[in-house]
């Protein structure tokens, strides 16, 4: 597992995170994201809807992993998007 992953861990361990499209979504429209991380492997409608709002909410976003990768890096199954809710893990996350 890379460093990225371990540290998204780290982040889910400590609260820090959001999972699931419509609950990232609303942690953008509240501005309590700081960063996103969507599957490589989800869908096309989610992936649109992702970077529609992380640009218009000038949030950067990363699909670098699959569903996979970033379940196992929290300990949950299927997971497709999540959010950062803290600003200093956030740095250590991109």
């Amino acid at each position: 597992m890379d460093k990225i992953l371990s540290n998204l861990g780290l982040a889910k361990r400590a609260g820090a995170t959001v999972l699931g499209l419509e609950s990232v979504i609303l942690g953008l429209q509240n501005n309590k994201i700081y960063y996103i991380f969507v599957a490589s492997d989800a869908g096309n409608d989610a992936k649109k809807k992702v970077s529609n709002k992380a640009f218009y909410y000038d949030v950067e976003f990363s699909d670098k992993y699959t569903s996979d990768e970033l379940s196992n890096a929290i300990g949950k199954n299927n997971v497709k998007v999540i959010g950062i809710t803290n600003k200093e893990l956030t740095k250590i996350l991109k």
